[in-house]
C-alpha cells in the first residue's frame, strides 16, 4: 500500500526554512535535506505558498514564513498540501452481499470521521514551534 509523505516532508521544509534562515535556502539544498528532488520540493512549495504559509519568488533562494512557527498549526500544514484528504480510508471494494462487507464499510465511516476530527483537534494544538523546539533538542544531543 503506497501512502503519502507530503505532510512529513511539508513540516520538513518549513522547519528547514526557519531554522536555516539565511543560508542556502533552494529547492535543490532543501531536497537534499529531504534526500527527494527539488521538483518535488517545489511543488511542496508551492501548496505551502498558496496556503499563505510561505513566501517565494521564482529565481531567489529566500522562502519565508509568513507567520511565526508558534502561528503555524499542524493541521495548517496537513491541510495545505494534503487537501481533503482523510487520514484513515476504507475499503471501497467489499462484498455487499456478505454480513460483513455489507455494513463495513458504513461502520467504519462513522468511526474514522470521528477519529478524524479528534485528530484534527490534537493537530491544532501543536506548532511548528513545537516541532522545531524538538529537532532543537535532538540536535544537541
Amino acid at each position: 500500500m503506497k501512502y503519502s509523505t507530503k505532510y512529513s516532508d511539508a513540516i520538513h521544509i518549513l522547519a528547514y526554512i526557519e531554522m536555516l534562515k539565511g543560508t542556502d535556502l533552494s529547492s535543490d539544498r532543501i531536497a537534499q535535506s529531504v534526500e527527494t528532488n527539488p521538483a518535488y520540493v517545489r511543488r511542496i512549495m508551492s501548496d505551502l505558498r498558496t496556503a499563505g504559509l510561505i513566501e517565494s519568488q521564482r529565481g531567489k533562494a529566500e522562502p519565508k514564513l509568513l507567520k511565526k512557527p508558534e502561528e503555524i498549526t499542524l493541521l495548517d500544514i496537513y491541510s495545505s498540501v494534503e487537501k481533503d484528504q482523510r487520514l484513515l480510508h476504507i475499503d471501497k471494494k467489499t462484498n455487499p452481499n456478505c454480513l460483513i462487507g455489507g455494513s463495513i464499510q458504513e461502520v467504519l465511516d462513522e468511526t474514522y470521521e470521528r477519529l478524524q476530527k479528534k485528530i484534527e483537534l490534537e493537530m491544532q494544538q501543536i506548532t511548528l514551534a513545537d516541532i522545531i523546539d524538538k529537532l532543537n533538542v535532538a540536535a544537541e544531543k
